[in-house]
């Protein structure tokens, strides 16, 4: 996958809400789908798809552990967002008098 079809995977998987959220509660460490779907009314299998929009877009990975397959977070795609954004630093930055 090229660079920008990952990061284009990336922006696409966090433009949804639900899946933000999944990412916030990963970030507190690994957690199995049914630990993701507690605070949603969702069915596990709409979970799930949505876990996997976001293992495509590289954001998360599941291992194995017996039956579990707990989810963690893979920081790598959220450096490259942040290495993307960092070319518009300049213009983001505050500035005194009109633009």
């Amino acid at each position: 996958m090229s660079r920008d079809d990952q990061l284009n995977a990336v922006f696409a998987a966090l433009a949804d809400p639900t899946r933000r959220a999944m990412l916030a509660r990963l970030t507190e460490g690994e957690a199995t789908v049914g630990e993701l779907a507690e605070p949603f009314d969702l069915t596990l299998p709409t979970v799930s798809k949505h876990v996997k929009v976001l293992a495509r877009a590289g954001l998360v990975e599941q291992g194995r552990q017996a039956q579990w397959r707990p989810c963690r977070l893979r920081p790598e795609p959220l450096r490259d967002v942040l290495t993307w954004m960092e070319q518009y630093r300049e213009f983001l930055a505050p500035r005194s008098g009109p633009r």
